[in-house]
Order: C-alpha cells, then structure tokens, then sequence
C-alpha cells in the first residue's frame, strides 16, 4: 500500500512539475517573441552591430536569461540545443555565447540528473513514454561501457544527451563522476557551435 501511494505522489508531483514548468517556459517564449518583434520593428535587428549593440542596453539580464534558457531546455527537452549556441554567439559573440551555453546547459544537465535521481524510474518513464524507454534505460543500467559512451556523447553533436542525462540519474552512477563528465565533455561541442556561428555572420 505505501508503494501505491508513493508512486501515486511521484505522479502527481510530476504532472505538477511538467504542467508549471511547461507554462513558465511558454509564459517566458512569448514575452521574449513579443521583445524581438518589437526590436525588429525598431530596426534593431539590420546588422548584428546593431544587434549585439541592442543585447548589450539589457545589460546582465540578457546573459542570464540565454544561460536560464538554455537550462530549461535541457529539462524540457523541446527545442535543440544548437539554437541556443547560435542566438549566443549573435548575441555575445563567440566567447561570450560560449560560456553562457557552457553554464546554463551544464547547470540544466545536472538539474536533469538530480531529478531522475530524486524521483527515480517513475519520474523518467512519464517523460519518456514508450516501448523505446524500457530499451534504453535496461541498457543504460547494464551497459559495461555507459561511462565511455555517455562521456562521447557529450562531445559528440547531434547525440540525445539531454535523455541521456535523466537515464544516467537512474543509473548507479555517482554524482560527482557524472558532474565531472559534463563539466569536461560539454564545451567542446558548444565552442565549436558558436565558433562556427560567429564566423558565418562575422
């Protein structure tokens, strides 16, 4: 009986947690859709001079925000993260769109950990509907080579590591190893993402 009503709280807990944070994300895409049409409007948007010139008038908030956002989405795993990069290297250039990246996708990975690792296989498996989630997260518990694979990964572009971060949380990985695996493999892909983003437009 404790079970049942454990996995009953889970549940609501994490119909809770989607529903508030899908709305917060929405909430937050259309005031940041409305400020970019009115910049366009404004003509802010003629040159990536006048661009960048813009961002900078937000001062702070608008590094915060791209970091924040970049977080999100790897919790909600909606829209890739290779937008991200390129809005920040518009934004901030390079090395600015670098770390802004770097930070919010690495805290939003570790966020996506804690979670599964908190709330367990029922938290991961409502998020992950299907056949393909037993797959994978039996694999993911078995695998002799996870480590390696997970490590490539996030080097690696074009790989689902923002799942990957969730089915690791169920794993019997330690914390401070999986930190270590994002904080080392994650800015490779991402500098080079905005090193490519920068040099189109520059």
């Amino acid at each position: 009986m404790d079970t049942i009503v454990r996995q009953a709280a889970i549940e609501k807990q994490t119909e809770k947690w989607k529903k508030g944070a899908a709305f917060g994300l929405t909430g937050l895409c259309i005031i940041f859709a409305a400020v970019l049409v009115k910049a366009y409007l404004d003509g802010c948007f003629d040159t990536v001079d006048t661009f960048q010139k813009y961002m900078a008038g937000f001062g702070l908030a608008a590094p915060l925000f791209l970091a924040a956002f970049q977080a999100a989405q790897v919790v909600l795993p909606v829209l890739p993260g290779l937008l991200g990069c390129v809005a920040g290297a518009l934004m901030f250039g390079a090395s600015g769109g670098f770390w802004c990246n770097y930070i919010g996708i690495s805290a939003g990975s570790i966020l996506a950990f804690w979670l599964a690792r908190k709330y367990g296989r029922d938290l991961v498996g409502r998020m992950f509907p299907g056949e393909k989630y037993e797959k994978w997260a039996r694999w993911a518990a078995d695998s002799r080579f996870y480590t390696v694979i997970l490590f490539l990964g996030m080097v690696l572009p074009l790989f689902p590591d923002d799942y990957f971060c969730y089915f690791t949380g169920i794993t019997k990985m330690r914390a401070g190893k999986f930190v270590a695996i994002i904080l080392l493999g994650k800015p490779w892909c991402i500098l080079a993402y905005c090193i490519a983003a920068a040099a189109a437009v520059g």
